[in-house]
């Protein structure tokens, strides 16, 4: 609220004393205000019970406490003039408390908005807000949030996704092409629509992006087990009992998973199917091919790698957040052990499925071959028996 009309104490009281002046002016003639008594030439007027000073010393540089001393001649009108002078003297303070009261809350809200801004300097990243908004996932990983781009929740953890995107997607191409069966082609898409749901729930750290990135991993599991388990039939057969069996199991976890949003239950399911691939590799490369160590152990030690990362990354976040800032860039992205995740149990993946194909392909009396593109990736190349 803006004050006008302010005026100090001091010139407040000389209008007072002016304004009481007019208003007992006899006859239109203004009468002058009755004078110090005591002084020469300055007798007291009779009633007149305030303090005698020496001598008149002029006008009043100040207000005179009209409270203090008895009313001036006049009766009513003094009385008046005494009341109003009270009430403007009231109402200063009042406005004098109120602007101060503003002042203060003013100073108030720019210390809380100082602060703030302090803290959001020295908040950690992970406190960050970006594109996606505010976080609605069951989980938050241990990479620092929006961090890098305002558009992505976890960089690192996204983009690392990629290595379970464009490699199974050449594969499902190179299947088809070579007329294999669907069930190593939707072993492929499978792995593709794991790394595609992990991309999006890194991106955006939704409850509902996340659902996309692990519910497929329980699916793609049983596809790959259903692929091990049948390694040793007749070609384009199809087991229904074992079929029916991973659907089932796929619909329990999905149920109970979307009624608990517990993720140390998809972490559990999720390492049961693991567990069961594991075990059947073991079986094919002791008892069955024993030449297919190489591969198999492969494939199982890169996943254990990568899941040991997993392990540190979370066990040990606040440690490596810490040991991040005091590191250069370049050196804080290789402690991003989320990510060395995806790619490690994505290549371990890919490899199980080359394990799989290898082991489908020799039985039905293919010769594969396991080439290196461009010296780094692994493909399997084979032709079909000839014929004689």
């Amino acid at each position: 609220m803006r004050i006008i009309g302010h005026r100090e104490p001091a010139a407040r009281g000389v209008c007072v004393r002016d304004r009481w002046a007019r208003e007992h002016r006899p006859g239109g003639r203004r009468t002058a205000l009755p004078r110090a008594a005591g002084a020469e030439g300055n007798p007291a007027p009779s009633g007149w019970a305030g303090p005698r000073p020496a001598r008149w010393a002029g006008p009043p540089r100040r207000a005179l406490p009209l409270t203090a001393a008895a009313p001036p001649p006049g009766g009513r009108a003094g009385g008046a003039c005494a009341e109003r002078a009270s009430r403007a003297r009231a109402g200063l303070g009042a406005c004098r408390a109120e602007r101060s009261g503003r002042r203060s809350a003013w100073a108030a809200a720019a210390a809380a908005e100082a602060a703030e801004a302090a803290a959001c300097a020295m908040a950690p990243a992970a406190d960050r807000e970006g594109y996606w908004g505010p976080t609605t996932s069951t989980l938050d990983w241990c990479e620092e949030n929006y961090a890098v781009t305002w558009y992505i929740a976890e960089f690192w953890n996204t983009v690392s996704n990629l290595i379970m995107i464009i490699p199974p997607i050449f594969g499902a191409i190179q299947s088809v092409r070579d007329g294999l069966e669907k069930r190593y082609i939707a072993s492929y898409l499978a792995l593709t629509v794991v790394g595609m749901g992990s991309w999006c729930f890194h991106m955006t750290l939704k409850y509902e992006m996340q659902l996309l990135d692990e519910l497929p991993m329980i699916y793609s599991c049983c596809i790959f087990v259903y692929c091990m388990f049948e390694c040793f039939k007749m070609k384009n057969s199809v087991n229904y009992h074992l079929l029916f069996i991973l659907v089932l199991f796929s619909l329990i976890v999905t149920t109970v998973y979307l009624k608990v949003k517990e993720p140390i239950f998809h972490q559990v399911m999720y390492g049961m199917l693991v567990f069961t691939l594991v075990l059947r590799s073991i079986y094919i490369v002791t008892w069955v091919y024993p030449w297919l160590r190489g591969l198999g152990y492969t494939s199982l030690g890169i996943f254990l790698l990568g899941f040991l990362l997993w392990n540190i990354d979370n066990i040990f976040c606040d440690s490596l957040r810490n040991f991040r800032k005091k590191m250069p860039p370049i050196i804080g992205v290789a402690t991003q052990f989320h990510a060395w995740w995806h790619i490690l149990t994505g290549l371990g993946s890919y490899l199980h499925i080359l394990f799989s194909l290898y082991t489908r392909t020799l039985y039905l009396r293919y010769r594969p071959k396991v080439k290196f593109l461009f010296g780094i990736w692994p493909v399997i190349l084979f032709e079909p028996l000839r014929k004689h």
